[in-house]
């Protein structure tokens, strides 16, 4: 992978102090199988915007699988990879993150989660039999879709709103809007000319969609913003999963959940494979809170808007933007 322009660098130091080893000791974890998931999801949800998911019922067959297609898949020539297509919206991107001048230290497979949509684009990539790379991914995307659903399902039940699956139906729906994204951010070799500074690999943002389901090989990068705007590293775990509140389901909880801001720095050494699978809504569903999340005379603290409005002004935003700034209510003065 070759980047011909210059990549965006920061300065960078972790908080003084014991923050980073208490933070170590406090990213939320939670054991779905136990019977107060619902409450802690719920706090973490409100607290961090992110979670970290123990005994999920997604079988490591299916996550060793894929991840073994994705290095296969970008360990291909360039010329191999770009015949899945430019990412407009599904395809193969390189250093470049949308349409507005982002770049990072990446490469990406962004496509849809419709797994019977994604066979036709990997025939002119895999020839005749692209069978082995398809079916992992339906198996990994069928698991953690099914995964997702029941964590939004306890977050319904922790917040005490019915139905039950309220959330879940949105990823359920048939005209869900969900993507699946494969990111590889290479060992960067900038990083061995460079005193405490950091290559950014995919920059500060938020997920617009309603939830975001990560995980990762072994490789640190991964970081997460905490409300007083540090940059926390979140320790790799390639056995479990980490979960982000999208701006969407902010919306939803009237801002009671918080959509975390999260980003990738560069690695000097190692490879990083990671998998996000994003649970959108349909298009046309209209996102608003939901009356049963409201207390009292409370307010909404957003515009209504349908998924598809804010995907656009999404995509003709920066990563780093405040995209739901613009949904916002401004409180008479």
């Amino acid at each position: 992978m070759v980047f011909v322009t210059k990549l965006p660098t920061e300065n960078f130091s972790y908080p003084r102090g014991s923050k980073v080893s208490k933070f170590f000791a406090g990213i939320p974890l939670i054991d779905l199988s136990k019977p107060d998931s619902k409450q802690l999801i719920v706090r973490a949800c409100e607290e961090f915007g992110f979670f970290k998911i123990i005994n999920h019922g997604v079988p490591m067959e299916f996550i060793t699988r894929l991840e073994s297609e994705a290095i296969k898949f970008f360990s291909l020539p360039l010329s191999e990879k770009e015949k899945a297509g430019q990412p407009n919206p599904f395809g193969y991107g390189n250093k470049y993150i949308g349409k507005n001048g982002d770049v990072g230290w990446v490469e990406y497979l962004l496509l849809t989660a419709n797994t019977e949509s994604n066979s036709q684009r990997f025939l002119s990539v895999f020839g005749q039999n692209p069978e082995e790379f398809c079916s992992a991914l339906n198996d990994y995307i069928s698991a953690v879709k099914k995964m997702t659903c029941e964590i939004l399902e306890l977050m319904a039940e922790g917040l005490k709103i019915q139905p039950r699956n309220v959330l879940s139906k949105l990823l359920m729906d048939e005209q869900s809007d969900s993507y699946f994204r494969l990111n590889h951010y290479p060992p960067c070799p900038e990083l061995q000319d460079l005193s405490a500074r950091n290559v950014i690999g995919f920059g500060a943002h938020t997920d617009p969609q309603i939830i975001s389901v990560l995980r990762s090989n072994n490789t640190s990068g991964l970081q997460i913003s905490l409300k007083d705007g540090n940059w926390i590293p979140v320790p790799p775990d390639h056995n479990s999963f980490f979960i982000n509140v999208g701006d969407s389901l902010q919306v939803l909880t009237n801002g009671r959940f918080q959509s975390v801001r999260h980003r990738v720095l560069a690695n000097g050494s190692k490879s990083r494979v990671s998998m996000i699978y994003f649970g959108g809504p349909p298009l046309s569903e209209k996102i608003a809170p939901l009356q049963s999340v409201m207390k009292g005379e409370e307010e909404s603290m957003y515009k209504e808007f349908t998924w598809v409005e804010y995907k656009t002004s999404c995509y003709n935003s920066r990563l780093a933007d405040n995209r739901l700034g613009n949904f916002e209510r401004i409180a008479a003065s």
